[in-house]
């Protein structure tokens, strides 16, 4: 099975030989590419709708790996039991999605040794509330498809300091890394910034200008981070 670039990239950061759950599965492409590359050896594939859940089903069952995957219909990690998996995929929901799903289940989350996790959109956000509840991001990579780059986080627990506000934008791990599209990602970033701000400037309420001083203060921290590499 041939995995696309974000879940290829996803299914690289799984570590061998653990027990998996993969939140928010839909066709259950990740658990057959985990299994039968035996990376990991079981999976709980779980989905909120029971439309992709059969999806996933059928995918399962065309593989012949009922014995090695399990599907659960439910919202988040309800379906799992505090300490039936050692790994959590949450790829594909917004940031604060992925927030009140750790919310919603620590019971869960206090028994999982990592988590990778692959946040749409408020991806600053979800780094700067993991680094306020003891969570720390200990590797993350840029997957590219077409011309969208996905954001992948890799969390367990433990304590992260965050330097500047920046590094919720762009992550430390990023740069560490040297990502081969860091560059490409902080032009987006300097784009979308250039854009809000020339959206702003010309008008004159107070909410206008705190975002026009928010961007030019973004936009240079982001040229001085391009510049370091």
């Amino acid at each position: 099975m041939k995995l696309t670039k974000r879940l290829k990239t996803i299914a690289d950061l799984v570590p061998q030989g653990y027990n998996v759950a993969d939140i928010g599965t839909d066709h259950g492409y990740l658990p057959v590419y985990l299994i039968k590359n035996r990376i990991a050896k079981k999976v709980i594939a779980v989905d909120i709708n029971e439309g992709p859940l059969e999806n996933a089903k059928k995918t399962i069952k065309n593989y012949k790996l009922e014995d090695y995957i399990q599907t659960r219909l439910g919202s988040g990690l309800s379906p799992i039991e505090p300490g039936e998996v050692d790994i959590v995929i949450i790829a594909g929901m917004g940031g604060l999605l992925i927030r009140d799903i750790f919310l919603d289940n620590r019971n869960v989350v206090g028994t999982v040794n990592k988590f990778i996790l692959q946040p749409m959109v408020a991806q600053d956000e979800l780094r700067k509330w993991l680094s306020q509840n003891d969570f720390k991001i200990t590797d993350e990579k840029l997957a590219k498809e077409g011309s969208k780059l996905y954001e992948i986080l890799v969390v367990s627990k433990g304590e992260m300091k965050i330097q500047r506000d920046i590094y919720y934008e762009v992550g430390p791990k990023l740069i560490e890394n040297k990502d081969p599209h860091i560059h490409e990602f902080i032009d987006g970033k300097l784009r979308k910034y250039t854009e809000i701000l020339r959206t702003v400037e010309n008008q004159d309420t107070i909410r206008a200008k705190e975002k026009l001083l928010e961007c030019k203060e973004k936009i240079e921290e982001l040229k001085e981070l391009r510049g370091c590499l």
